[in-house]
């Protein structure tokens, strides 16, 4: 029986990016992040809060999904999908 996808399909990844000085402190980020990639970290900003930090293990990883970004009242993170390197090989 053949398929229509012909490779193996992986998950989306994306890469965080958290600008700490914009970063109150609210937690919703770390709260609703579905994969639970995000952690208060140890650091404090120049507010005198701890901004989220991103620890992703092999188990759990950043999907990409953009909605700690949505969530944020203030801004202070960004998410940039990335996208696989095709390998194309020639036959």
């Amino acid at each position: 029986m053949k398929y229509w996808v012909k490779k193996e399909l992986k998950p989306p990844h994306g890469k965080v990016y958290i600008i700490k000085d914009r970063c109150k402190g609210c937690g919703f980020c770390i709260e609703f992040c579905p994969q639970g990639v995000l952690q208060e970290s140890e650091e404090f900003n120049a507010k005198g809060y701890h901004p989220p930090k991103l620890v992703e293990t092999d188990d759990k990883k950043c999907i990409g999904c953009g909605f700690c970004s949505l969530i944020c009242p203030e801004f202070a993170i960004h998410i940039e999908k990335e996208e696989e390197e095709k390998d194309e090989k020639a036959d």
